[in-house]
This record gives C-alpha cells, sequence and structure tokens, in this order.
C-alpha cells in the first residue's frame, strides 16, 4: 500500500513496510535475488502465451543499429559468429549486470557483420546486453528458432502439418518478439525429419516470416541452417545445393554446416547470392572440418578465395578450453591471425565517444577515480572498440607500437586503451589507427582526449586526422579508403570550448586531457589515429607506455546542449525483507522514469543516505552524499537487497534515489537536473505522522 505527494520539487512514495510478498514474473526476474534476467521460450505454448508486459521493459534494447561502412546490403563476403556457450543464459542473463570476475566479452566487432546467439531452447532470445553491444558497433542481432530429435519432430508436424494460419501465427509471434525487444531476425535450425506435408508448408512458414520480418523490421533477417533436404531428411550437405536450394530461395542466406571440403566450396562459386551462403567454421574443429581453433585463418582462406560468406561457430573456444587468466591475450590472438580475412567496417555517424570499456573490470572508475572497488560484468556497458593493431619495422626500419586492452586503471568503466612502442633513432615517429571512419564531415569538430604517458618524458603525442575529398568518396564504394587522403595532424586548443569547460573535471593520477577543434568542408573522414614521436632526438631507441582515457569525436557545429531532467519518476514491486539472525531491513524495488533514449549513454542512479525524518519541529538531519547503486541503459532500473535502518521509533525511514542522465557526448548534469524520488517508510505497527 502506498501513494505519493509532492514534496520541495520532489515525489514522495509513502510506503508501510509488510512482510508480504509482491508478485513478479519468474521469467522476467531471478528467483533468488529479483534481478531482472534475459529468458527463452521452450515451446510452442510459451510462444503463443507470450505478450508483453511492464515488466518486459528491462530486456528491450535501447541501441538501434548503427550506420557502418560499408553496409551488409554490400554485395561482398560478410562473417557471422555464432556465440554458443555451455547452454548459453550465463552471466549475460543479468541485464544490470553480475560481479562475475573473468566472464566472456566479445569486443572485435569492427571484422564482423552478424551475431547469433545459440542455445538449445527451442526460441533463443538474444540477452538485451548483447543486442545493445552489437548495435553499438552496426553488427545485427538474430535468435534462434531450434526444432530436435523426436520431441522436435512432433513440434514441428504441430504447427506445420495443419493449417495455413498456424504457422503464420508461429511466424507473426517471431517477428513480434523482434520486434518487440529489438533484435534483427532469426536463425532457423530444424534438426529433426519432416512430414512431405510439413516440408511444403516449412517453405511457405519461411516465405511468410522473412515477409513479415522485412516488413516490420529494417534490415530484419532469416538465415536458413543447413540441415534437412528437400525430402524432408535430416542429411547435412555442407554446401548449397539442389537438395537444399528450396530453403535457401526463400531465406536471407544459408549457414552450411562444418563438414565441407574444397570441392563442396568450388561448387558454389557460381552462384549468383555466393555472399549469402555462410560457410560454418567449427572453432572447436570437431570431426572432419579445414582448420579451427587458432588455424582458423586456413578455413577462411580457402572459404574467401570462392568469395563466400563465412559463419564461425563458437569462437568462445579461447575462454571455455584455453586458460581464463589469458583470456583477453588469446582472444587478441586468435582475431589478429584472422585479420587479413577479415576487412575492418567503418563507423558513419557522430558522435563517437569511447572509454574502451569492455563491458568489465576488476574495479568500475569514473574521471580516473575508483568508485566500485568490486569486480562488475555488463555488456550493456561495453563502449565503441577500436582497431586494435600491432605496428612492426619493416626491413628493419622504423618503429614499433601496439595496442591492447588494460584493466589496470580506466577513466570510466574498466579498462583503458594501452599503446607500447619503440622510437629508434633517427625516425620521425609512429601512427596507430584507432578508428576507422566513413563520417561526412561537419563545418566543426571537436575531439577530446584524455590521456597519461607512463614512462618517457621525451614522447610527444598528437591525434591526426585524416580526410578525402567528398567527389572522390563513393559512400557505396568499397575501396574507399584507397582513394589518396589528406592527414592533418591536430593542435590542441589552450583550453577547452564552452561547454565542455561546465563539466571539465580536475587532473588527477596524471591523467592529461586535450581539447582540438577542426573546421572542414566538402570531405569525408576517413579515420583517427595517434602519433608519437620524440621531442628531443635521441641516439638510443626510445621505448615508451600511453594509456588512452577516452577519445571523443563530436559535431560542435552548433555546440551539444546537456541532456534533460528526467520526469516521471515512480516505483513498484515493493519487497521489504529483515535477516532473522542481524535483523537488518533489506529493500527491493523497480524505479522508472521518462526520457528520450536518442542522445543517451546511459542513467547513473543514485540513492542518498537512508535517514529518520522525526515529527515536527525536530531539524530534518544534515545532507549525506549519493551513493552510486549502479547504471542503467533503459528507462528502469531494479534496486535489489538495499540495507537501510529500521525506522526509529515514532518516525519515518526516507530514502532519496536519483537519476542522473548522460549523453552521448559525455556530458554529465550537475544534481539540480537529476531526476529526484523519495520513499518514505513506516514500520506497519506505527502510526503515520
Amino acid at each position: 500500500m502506498n501513494s505519493s505527494t509532492p514534496l520541495a520539487n520532489m515525489k514522495v512514495y509513502k510506503e508501510v513496510i509488510r512482510d508480504d510478498i509482491v508478485p513478479l514474473s519468474a521469467r522476467h526476474h531471478d528467483r533468488n535475488t529479483s534481478e531482472p534476467i534475459s529468458f527463452f521460450l521452450s515451446n510452442l505454448e510459451e510462444l503463443f502465451s507470450w505478450k508483453p508486459t511492464n515488466q518486459d521493459a528491462f530486456n528491450v534494447a535501447v541501441v538501434p543499429v548503427a550506420k557502418r561502412h560499408p553496409p551488409i546490403e554490400s554485395q561482398r563476403p560478410k562473417t557471422l559468429v555464432c556465440h554458443d556457450m555451455m547452454g548459453g543464459y550465463l552471466d549475460d542473463r543479468f541485464i544490470q549486470g553480475s560481479g562475475a570476475q573473468q566472464p566472456y566479452v566479445f569486443y572485435h566487432w569492427q571484422h564482423i557483420d552478424i551475431f547469433v546467439y545459440f542455445s538449445h531452447h527451442m526460441f533463443t532470445l538474444p540477452p538485451v546486453c548483447w543486442t545493445n553491444a552489437a548495435h553499438k558497433h552496426g553488427v545485427c542481432v538474430l535468435g534462434t528458432f531450434i526444432t530436435e530429435w523426436d520431441n522436435g519432430a512432433k513440434m514441428c508436424e504441430s504447427f506445420l502439418a495443419g493449417e495455413e494460419s498456424t504457422y503464420h501465427a508461429v511466424a507473426d509471434q517471431m517477428v513480434r518478439l523482434a520486434e518487440y525487444y529489438k533484435f534483427d531476425g532469426w536463425l532457423i535450425n530444424i534438426e529433426n525429419v519432416l512430414s512431405p506435408v510439413a516440408v511444403s508448408n516449412m517453405l511457405l512458414f519461411l516465405t511468410y516470416l522473412k515477409e513479415q520480418l522485412h516488413k516490420r523490421i529494417p534490415g530484419g533477417m532469416v538465415l536458413w541452417y543447413d540441415s534437412i533436404i528437400h525430402e524432408g531428411e535430416l542429411k547435412w550437405q555442407n554446401e548449397l545445393n539442389d537438395k537444399n536450394r528450396n530453403f535457401f530461395d526463400v531465406c536471407d542466406g544459408i549457414f552450411t554446416n562444418y563438414n565441407w571440403t574444397e570441392e563442396h566450396l568450388q561448387r558454389m562459386t557460381e552462384e549468383p547470392r555466393r555472399t549469402d551462403i555462410y560457410v560454418g567454421v567449427d572453432i572447436f574443429a570437431r570431426g572432419e572440418v579445414v582448420g579451427g581453433k587458432f588455424d582458423t585463418v586456413k578455413s577462411l582462406e580457402m572459404i574467401r578465395q570462392y568469395g563466400l560468406s563465412a559463419a564461425l561457430f563458437a569462437p568462445g573456444w579461447v575462454y571455455e578450453c584455453l586458460e581464463k587468466e589469458q583470456f583477453l591475450q588469446n582472444q587478441d590472438k586468435f582475431w589478429s591471425l584472422l585479420e587479413s580475412q577479415l576487412p575492418i567496417h567503418s563507423l558513419c555517424l557522430l558522435p563517437i565517444c569511447s572509454s574502451f570499456c569492455l563491458g568489465y573490470g576488476k574495479k568500475r572508475y569514473s574521471f580516473g577515480e575508483e568508485e566500485d572497488s568490486g569486480p562488475w560484468f555488463n555488456l550493456s556497458a561495453q563502449e565503441v572498440q577500436p582497431i586494435f593493431s600491432e605496428v612492426q619495422p619493416k626491413d628493419g626500419k622504423g618503429g614499433r607500437v601496439k595496442s591492447q586492452i588494460c584493466q589496470e586503471v580506466a577513466w570510466h568503466g574498466g579498462s583503458s586503451l594501452l599503446i607500447e612502442g619503440s622510437l629508434p633513432s633517427g625516425i620521425d615517429g609512429v601512427t596507430v589507427r584507432l578508428f576507422s571512419l566513413h563520417v561526412p564531415a561537419p563545418p566543426k569538430l571537436l575531439l577530446a582526449l584524455v590521456y597519461k604517458m607512463e614512462n618517457s618524458s621525451n614522447v610527444a603525442v598528437s591525434l591526426e586526422l585524416s580526410t578525402q575529398d567528398a567527389k572522390s568518396c563513393n559512400v557505396d564504394s568499397i575501396n574507399a579508403l584507397s582513394v589518396e587522403s589528406m592527414v592533418q595532424t591536430l593542435q590542441p586548443l589552450t583550453e577547452p570550448p564552452l561547454p565542455v569547460a561546465e563539466t571539465q573535471q580536475n587532473h588527477k593520477h596524471g591523467w592529461e586531457q586535450r581539447y582540438y577543434e577542426v573546421h572542414l568542408s566538402d570531405c569525408y573522414i576517413n579515420s583517427l589515429s595517434m602519433r608519437f614521436s620524440q621531442l628531443t632526438p635521441q641516439e638510443e631507441e626510445e621505448t615508451f607506455t600511453c594509456r588512452i582515457g577516452e577519445i571523443r569525436v563530436l559535431d560542435f557545429s552548433h555546440p551539444p546542449s546537456l541532456p534533460v531532467q528526467p520526469t516521471d519518476l515512480s516505483l513498484s514491486h515493493v519487497r521489504w525483507l529483515q535477516n532473522e539472525e542481524t535483523n537488518q531491513l533489506f529493500v527491493s524495488l523497480t524505479l522508472h522514469w521518462s526520457h528520450s533514449m536518442e542522445n543517451i549513454r546511459h542513467f547513473r542512479v543514485f540513492c542518498r543516505g537512508v535517514t529518520c525524518r522525526l515529527p515536527p519541529p525536530s531539524r530534518p538531519p544534515p545532507p549525506s552524499r549519493p551513493h552510486l547503486l549502479g547504471l542503467a541503459h533503459a528507462c528502469v532500473y531494479r534496486v535489489v537487497d538495499l540495507e537501510v535502518p529500521d525506522p526509529c521509533p515514532s518516525s519515518h525511514g526516507q530514502i532519496e534515489f536519483a537519476v542522473q542522465p548522460i549523453s552521448k557526448e559525455g556530458f554529465e548534469p550537475v544534481p539540480p537536473l537529476w531526476g529526484q524520488l523519495v520513499l518514505d517508510y513506516v514500520k506497519e505497527t506505527q502510526t503515520e505522522v
């Protein structure tokens, strides 16, 4: 039982502490903690009964698919990653994150086009954190519809052997799921025999599913897995041929089985839609396969030789089978071995802001200060990832430089970009590319850099911007970067411009902040790089270590404004718990608010101490410092097991919650522009004052 009244420009909710439990959907919340979780659907009954409720808000992705170049529609070989790990829905199911110390993360998004979340549940819905992270990098995300064994055969017959309305209803629900949760389509994997009637209707089902998906979801996609053949027999072909072409013809592509040989690839070279053929590569190298593990490049080289796309199945092998402590190094090694066969995609829209956070860390940092000392994991917090480069001297000449993620210290989030290199005597410097871009240049550009040098005072750091004349830069050209570009070495401003200066933080822990203003016209921005050079020429080779805490590239033609204040704050699903041994009181509740997500990076959710409010004429308690509860990536946040004291005798307890919006440009409004709400609570036996 509660009520709300305005008090000092805040909404005040009055709650009586009760033992009765407010019901929460077990599908949407962890049974033990009430944390919001991502979920799957196990059968047709669950599919047909699904409809969105107010508890589904946590699972809706808020990041649209970023524009990138070349687009996925271009006729070029593409790369799909199919994520299959230990049954799925591990720590990634916790929407607000977990305290996992060594979770699996993926961050080489610039090399891939499609991400499939795979499990053996009938309807695998991608956890929202994966959709947010992939979309941030312009990668589309597919769920999986799978049927297997005898039970799968019965399930297929139940909706494919009957009326058109039945399989239309299945397709309609699958489209609604993708549309509501904001993922981009489905991989269809039928691993059981089908009757002749079911095969015939399967083609009609796929045709209708693709038609509706394309109509409702821009860029929507239906892929078919190479399993059954035109007669309904379960018989993997390891290629596209006349036995499975009928399924390919009504889908956006086919994902082949893994036991192919070069002869299979040769037979597909004349296929007009050959870039819609995703040749399966099992990274675990199970069975008779080409490549796999750290030899996966052998598979890719052969696939690309015939102009085909590739589907990399379970690249989490580097996590599952190798040392967890060496995961980042092994992940970087795996993808670096494939770079020659994986073209880099370019980002196409501003702003570009990144603190290089992977979505997990040993600690959480804000402006270089430690704000949470424990391990954390939340892929929705992953920021746009750079190009990971390693430049080696050619013919024994030139400098060396390598970039990689480091979690020892950060400016924001859980990691920074570590750049290590050496400058031999007699060279001008060495350059490392950070981002590949394909952005129409605005008239005025602002770049912000946060960095620190760790072991050399004789190395100069500068930003380089590569631009290309707009007339020679065909937006649809895959080879745009082959046109000669102009490199501009930027000079920093003596002081930050407004409104940046208004949110400027003090230099701490050796971090330096620089700002660059650039005026451009009639050109495209191709890349952003960092250059390292010696301030004073040295006879000996000079090594250096630089950490980049954050880079922001902003359209400053019209200076950006701070985010507006969140409105309509409310709370629901309040649950009280008192520990019988310690008598400690806990509260869990869901906060809701309204705010446009168009220019939001995330929200920071705070609570301000828990105090007792005595009846008048007592003086109010002094204000306490806000305590960060966590980050929200949608306009909803579940507060779980917050410790609060019992209300003082003859008084109320009071908790103040605040929501701070952070813009994509990185601007953070001060407390008067935060959304605020107060929970005023009293024991059931007390009389309200």
